[in-house]
């Protein structure tokens, strides 16, 4: 009597939620230089919607990176994020900490409010 040798199946990755869909999104504009080391997420409703508003810290070291975030600054509030079942209501910058010494360096808060499509 043969037996067959079990093949495993492969794992699935697990879904991504709209807060990483968000940081990737963020990440993306800011041309892959930054780093996102706050992220918080609370519940938002209003009379007729549900969301949830997103307050993100980024930090951009170095010349280029700073540039980059001076870029993604210009271009945040006019973005059109491509988020599934979620629309981006507000996006807006709310303080920039700019250094230039010893070595350029950026931190850039933004907030944003998604609100779930109906």
């Amino acid at each position: 009597m043969s037996v067959e040798p079990m093949i495993p199946r492969p794992l699935r990755s697990p879904r991504r939620t709209v807060a990483e869909r968000l940081r990737a999104a963020l990440l993306h504009l800011a041309e892959g230089t930054a780093d996102i080391p706050i992220h918080s997420e609370t519940p938002w409703a209003s009379v007729t919607f549900a969301g949830t508003r997103h307050r993100l810290t980024l930090q951009f070291a170095g010349l280029d990176a700073v540039a980059a975030g001076e870029r993604l600054i210009d271009a945040l509030p006019d973005h059109e994020f491509t988020l599934p079942r979620h629309l981006v209501a507000d996006a807006q910058v709310v303080a920039v900490d700019h250094r230039l010494s010893p070595d350029p360096h950026m931190t850039v808060r933004v907030e944003i409010l998604l609100v779930e499509e109906c």
